[in-house]
């Protein structure tokens, strides 16, 4: 059973990078199963669409951190008891676009520094230990500047600044995320993927090549 985990903020290209590789897994004869959080076609992501849309404040401040969690805790629960446990226990490799990482990365940054830790540990308890989520074998952080996965947000979203949720328009608190992320990669062994060189991203091929790197000591066997 492996469970590998992209995480990285809006606009890193983690969702492309999660493409790719599950593309290329595929061809090299590896059973994997996608999986996206938050899971939008599902109930059980209500809580988490009425948060980002806004609904119980205009700013990501709004909710804490731990309540916040826990909307995001409550899908992915939903999500692995109902869809991708069987294939987990049958060997298959999951490869997941965000996860409980994705707490540690947007909910830590709305605590004081001092605290980070502290809910971070929380965290990991509440997922894995109480909720009984499985823990992943790796987790690939794709570290993209804010300055430059802000133009390709507006990019991907046409310049309608208007469609960003309350996270993307937040910059400040991007940055705090950022920061968060990099604490997370410390305790927790996360792996960084530098996705821009200068101020320039690097391309989508070479990040690639660089995560089929990275993946490749989780599927002995084949060469990726």
């Amino acid at each position: 059973m492996s469970l590998i985990v992209m995480e990285g903020l809006d606009g890193s290209g983690k969702g492309t990078q999660t493409a790719m590789l599950a593309q290329h897994l595929r061809k090299c004869g590896v059973p994997v199963r996608t999986i996206t959080f938050p899971n939008y076609d599902s109930p059980s992501s209500a809580l988490v669409k009425m948060y980002l849309s806004g609904e119980f404040g205009k700013d990501a401040d709004s909710v804490n951190a731990y309540a916040a969690s826990s909307f995001y805790a409550v899908d992915r629960f939903a999500s692995f008891r109902m869809d991708w446990q069987k294939d987990y226990e049958a060997g298959t490799l999951i490869l997941a676009d965000r996860y409980v990482t994705s707490n540690m990365v947007f909910q830590m940054g709305k605590l004081p520094r001092e605290e980070w830790e502290s809910f971070a540990r929380w965290l990991d308890d509440f997922e894995y230990g109480k909720l009984g989520l499985p823990r992943p074998d790796a987790v690939l952080y794709c570290d993209m500047p804010i300055e430059i996965s802000q133009k390709l947000l507006s990019a991907r979203y046409q310049g309608d600044e208007g469609k960003k949720d309350i996270h993307e328009k937040d910059l400040a608190f991007l940055k705090h995320c950022r920061d968060g992320a990099m604490a997370a990669c410390s305790w927790f062994g996360w792996q960084q993927i530098h996705c821009a060189q200068g101020d320039q991203p690097r391309s989508v091929e070479d990040i690639h090549a660089e995560i089929c790197r990275r993946v490749q000591p989780f599927v002995p066997g084949v060469q990726l």
